[in-house]
């Protein structure tokens, strides 16, 4: 069927503004920008110059302006409410869309004159001082946006008990993966793993939000295994030493990767997927296991029981324990990976697109700027890519 044409803005540029972000966030505003920018909308990306290095919003037809905000909040953020301002006189923009708390924060002190949207993407988790920081912020952000996008439904209540005045669900699609450039024994044979030998799979930031602890711990249960399955982690970040010795000191069938651009490739080769967050909303690999139809066994969790409905297996938060028995569950029984695939196949063919999202957007945009933007089917259509 012939997608109607997406029509252009009237004179106003969208801009995007995003802090630090090395996953799902910069990979969500690269897809955004691409579905706007290939419908004929004139986008600005600002955000720090390390996000335009890994993401290259310009090589999807954006503009770039740097705008240097960390990941947590400096007395530097003055300098970024500055460089932002800077960048929205350059130009007539017609809506401003700040994506993350921190990028919500410099946005909202900036007072732009354009309409102001923000998505929340995370949750505060940390505690002390940074935690109270952080709610404080949650505060400024949901008061100050015109609208709130929370990218799960306990995000958006959380928004509006803060005060938020139009406070909406907005589902982040997980950008496309490129096609597999291996085949499945290749994969496997990688890291020596037989043709009888499970390979469990998960893929994410190194980051203790992530619980890669629980994993480590199940699967030093599992040597007592024949055979033993061999478990494999794609994703750099901060806990990589803590891991790294965990794994020794347990003697546990775990290899820590690192950052890896081959996920589909990865996910030929897996024979279940695992995700052991404390929290997430609707996180990318979750949701590129079950299109694929990769048995998944998440936490239950922010938007990941809205997100997988019944095609999953959830288990309690920070419960080696279940982590342990839902995988042998799956191990032990072929017929029930299978049934898993198939239902996360037909679950993941619910979930919207990437163009769809844009089109949410832009249509929003379009509500409330008359010179927004208001494609109807962007193509927003990209490769995965960075990490999660």
């Amino acid at each position: 069927m012939t997608e109607p044409t997406p029509r252009a803005g009237r004179g106003g540029t969208v801009a995007l503004l995003l802090a630090s972000s090395t996953g799902g966030v910069g990979q969500h505003v690269r897809s955004l920008a691409a579905g706007l920018t290939r419908a004929g909308i004139a986008v600005l990306v600002c955000g720090p110059a390390a996000t335009e290095e890994q993401f290259t919003f310009t090589g999807v037809g954006a503009r770039f302006r740097a705008v240097e905000i960390p990941a947590s909040p400096t007395p530097a953020d003055l300098r970024a409410v500055t460089a932002f301002r800077r960048a929205l006189a350059a130009e007539p923009v017609a809506v401003v869309h700040a994506h993350g708390l921190r990028a919500g924060l410099v946005a909202v002190v900036a007072r732009p004159a354009a309409p102001l949207v923000v998505t929340w993407h995370n949750a505060v988790l940390s505690g002390g001082l940074r935690g109270s920081v952080s709610r404080l912020v949650e505060r400024v952000v949901a008061r100050g946006a015109q609208v709130t996008l929370g990218a799960s439904a306990d995000l958006v209540a959380r928004a509006t008990a803060l005060g938020a005045p139009d406070a909406r669900l907005a589902p982040v699609a997980a950008p496309s993966l490129p096609e597999p450039h291996r085949r499945r024994d290749a994969v496997r044979a990688e890291f020596g793993v037989g043709s009888d030998q499970p390979l469990i799979l998960s893929v994410g930031r190194l980051h203790p939000q992530k619980r890669y602890d629980l994993l480590v711990d199940a699967a030093s249960r599992w040597r007592a295994r024949d055979p033993v399955p061999a478990v494999v982690i794609a994703g750099s970040g901060p806990a990589y030493l803590q891991l790294a010795a965990r794994i020794s000191a347990a003697r546990a069938p775990v290899t820590l990767l690192g950052h890896r651009t081959d996920v589909a490739d990865l996910l030929v080769g897996a024979d279940i997927a695992v995700v052991t967050s404390d929290w997430e909303a609707r996180q990318l690999f979750a949701q590129e296991a079950m299109r694929i139809g990769v048995p998944l066994v998440a936490t239950a969790v922010g938007g990941l029981p809205e997100l997988v409905d019944d095609a999953a297996i959830l288990v309690p938060p920070g419960d080696v324990d279940a982590v342990d028995t839902a995988v042998g569950s799956l191990l032990d029984d072929a017929a029930l990976r299978a049934e898993l695939g198939r239902r996360a196949r037909g679950q993941a063919a619910t979930w919207p697109t990437e163009a769809e999202t844009c089109a949410q957007l832009a249509a929003l945009y379009a509500e409330l700027s008359p010179d927004a933007a208001g494609p109807t089917t962007p193509d927003a259509g990209r490769p995965s890519m960075g990490q999660r």
